[in-house]
């Protein structure tokens, strides 16, 4: 299931930009987690009170905190799964069963993202549509909304000194706050992509110009296609006077745009390369 390749473009949020149609959405203003999570975390961590958790507390100083990063390898293969999958089946569904948040690349990122890390239970699976996932196992570090940040997963302003984390990290963020704050840069060559990275673009001539493609790699959910070709997808954003779509096509296609300022290759200064999330960066 392809949908055409001409003219893609996603035109996505701009920082403190009200999703269209709909409230801004409000940072959490509680920890989150239940209360033996954070009574947990106030034990292991003296330093950090429940209402004072402090970057400080991570290794990799990424301004992502310790508590979010994905410790171990399985959980960390277990994050790439989920989120590709959840991504891809977006492209895959029918357009009207599309979920309304969906509305440009970040909405995506941000849907897939919370729902990798989600508990895969069989009430998520079957309101998903995605029972035949059912085999694959999720992230045991912590299962969304229950962190010590509640739902709030998102840094949204840079990190400083002994900040109170409540308010910097939100449950919003758009593509350029996700490209600041909660990823790190991997390479220019798309060779070095891994399932649940991210490309990232920025067009100047365009209103909003930061955008997104998620790298899929293989598919688990056509796992038959025919083609050994690694699959990338994302969201147009509005196109015109239309809410846009999803599309998911080739990376040999994506390769060969007709417009080379999409082509993710060193040689094109649009292609500001291959980001992969805080959470995945293995502390070894």
């Amino acid at each position: 299931m392809r949908k055409p390749l001409h003219r893609l473009w996603c035109v996505c949020c701009l920082a403190g930009v009200i999703l269209a149609g709909a409230a801004p959405v409000a940072v959490s203003q509680h920890p989150g987690g239940s209360s033996a999570q954070r009574s947990a975390f106030a034990d292991a961590h003296p330093s950090a009170s429940r209402a004072r958790l402090e970057d400080r507390l991570s290794p990799w100083n990424d301004g992502t905190p310790a508590f979010l990063h994905l410790d171990a390898a399985s959980d960390r293969a277990a994050f790439r799964q989920w989120f590709t999958a959840i991504a891809e089946y977006q492209a895959l569904r029918p357009a009207a069963d599309l979920p309304a948040e969906i509305n440009d690349c970040a909405a995506l990122l941000r849907y897939a993202y919370r729902g990798a890390l989600h508990a895969h239970n069989e009430a998520w699976l079957e309101e998903n549509k995605l029972e035949a996932l059912a085999f694959l196992p999720s992230v045991k570090k912590y299962a969304y909304p229950h962190t010590p940040l509640g739902a709030a997963l998102f840094r949204i302003r840079p990190a400083s000194g002994r900040e109170n984390l409540k308010q910097s990290f939100a449950e919003f963020a758009d593509v350029k706050t996700l490209i600041q704050f909660n990823t790190f840069f991997v390479s220019r060559d798309i060779r070095a992509a891994m399932p649940g990275d991210l490309l990232f673009y920025r067009q100047l001539e365009q209103n909003s110009p930061y955008h997104s493609i998620t790298f899929i790699g293989r598919s688990q959910l056509v796992p038959n296609e025919g083609s050994d070709d690694a699959i990338v997808v994302y969201h147009t954003g509005p196109i015109d006077k239309s809410r846009g779509e999803m599309r998911r096509i080739q990376l040999s296609q994506l390769l060969q745009h007709p417009s080379p300022r999409w082509r993710p290759v060193p040689g094109n200064s649009n292609f500001l390369g291959v980001y992969r999330w805080n959470i995945l960066k293995d502390a070894n």
